[in-house]
């Protein structure tokens, strides 16, 4: 197991940033981002401030705008985490930011599993932590957090006084804030595996080699939905299944057979033992999700549910009329596979491909596979990962449930 890096050495002088002539007017509607091109260099240069340094932002009249850390290399180049002139970033502001958190968290399930915290819409940018009963997955995106990360552990010994802290920092993100990638144990000692518990299920996941943290508790709201819509005794196709969340949820709510498709064999594993774990055999298919629904439905094979949940085919603006074309694909191929009457679950994680915009490749592989559908329902993330009105990046997770007939 990997021990994480030590942060760099950070000083606690408090430089000022000063932004432009107007650029204050997002930033009062609550925005937290200040971006590159707003701050008045002239008068406060970024190349003089330390990436993951804290600043007093202030506009262009000395008005106090809030406390902030900054990377002068990036695009959004600081991200408020205090507005208040008397309360600046230090460790009684993170354990206090945590406990607002938890409470939350409470408030919507009695169970220690889920998403504790999520960056902007906690008002901790740049850190997400995930529950997993005594054991706490988080990520560090920005130079600012990692820079906070030895408060940030403390913090979380003592708000939630964990057996474990694991830091599973190697998502994309930190390449654009000029971060290394790593994960190890912050404190404790981390087993290979997590345990989840979802809707009264018992799930296992992959702990180092799993995604993102190890779960996609994001999807945990929609998955309670499938019961209400899937046909009984279904015969469940579960695309990109990872370790067969919904697979084993479909087969709780009544589903005849389930069959896991997924590019890797160490997840199908997992999903295996979750489904028998819960009683259920299920079936699995290795390979690329494009190839073998083609090849599905090449072989004549119908299923009354298929459940689209494919990683981010969006990353970047430029990304979307690929993407676009990719989510028309996908759900085209899954409606050839299913028969007279029955139910598509489509998903997408792409902050840039709006929801009507993937109800719009819905309609367009319907029209392509001289199917109709109709959408029952419109599901989004799990309460547990907040919206934050002013930042709609918060807004991320689309889910169509759609009934899928013959015309």
């Amino acid at each position: 197991m990997m021990t994480s890096p030590p942060p760099e050495p950070r000083t606690t002088a408090v430089s000022e940033l000063r932004l432009k002539h107007g650029e204050d007017r997002r930033i009062n509607a609550g925005h937290p981002w200040v971006f590159s091109n707003e701050v008045d260099i002239a008068r406060t240069p970024l190349t003089a401030l330390t990436p993951g340094a804290q600043v007093r932002l202030v506009s262009d009249r000395d008005r106090f705008l809030g406390y902030a850390y900054v990377n002068p290399h990036s695009l959004i180049c600081a991200r408020i985490m205090s507005r208040d002139p008397d309360v600046p970033i230090d460790a009684s502001l993170l354990a206090h930011r945590l406990q607002v958190a938890l409470a939350l968290r409470q408030r919507l399930s009695p169970e220690p599993f889920g998403r504790l915290v999520f960056g902007e819409s906690d008002q901790l940018p740049g850190l997400v932590l995930d529950r997993f009963d005594d054991v706490i997955v988080g990520q560090i995106a920005t130079a600012g957090m990692e820079a906070l990360r030895p408060a940030v552990e403390a913090a979380v010994r003592e708000v939630l006084q964990p057996r474990v802290l694991y830091w599973k920092n190697d998502s994309g993100a930190r390449e654009l804030e000029q971060l290394p990638s790593f994960s190890g144990a912050a404190f404790g000692e981390a087993g290979a595996q997590l345990r989840v518990r979802e809707a009264g299920i018992d799930f296992v996941a992959p702990l180092a080699q799993g995604q993102k943290t190890g779960w996609f508790y994001d999807q945990a709201a929609n998955r309670a939905l499938l019961g209400r819509f899937l046909p009984a005794g279904a015969r469940v196709l579960d695309v990109c299944s990872y370790v067969g969340a919904w697979a084993v949820t479909a087969l709780k709510h009544g589903a005849g057979e389930a069959t896991c498709v997924d590019a890797s064999a160490a997840a199908l594993d997992f999903a295996k033992a979750n489904a028998a774990a819960a009683g259920y055999p299920l079936a699995t298919i290795r390979g690329d999700a494009f190839d073998v629904l083609k090849n599905l439905h090449e072989t004549g094979e119908r299923f009354d549910a298929v459940i689209l949940d494919p990683p981010a085919f969006i990353k970047r603006r430029k990304d979307i009329p690929h993407g676009q074309a990719a989510y028309r694909k996908l759900n085209q191929l899954a409606m050839n596979l299913i028969g007279a009457d029955g139910l598509l679950v489509s998903c997408s994680c792409s902050y840039h491909l709006e929801e009507a915009q993937l109800a719009s490749a819905v309609q367009t592989a319907a029209r392509h596979t001289a199917r109709f559908a109709q959408v029952l329902a419109f599901g989004g993330q799990s309460p547990d990962h907040p919206v934050h009105p002013a930042v709609p990046e918060t807004r991320y997770l689309k889910a169509l449930f759609c009934r899928v007939s013959r015309e």
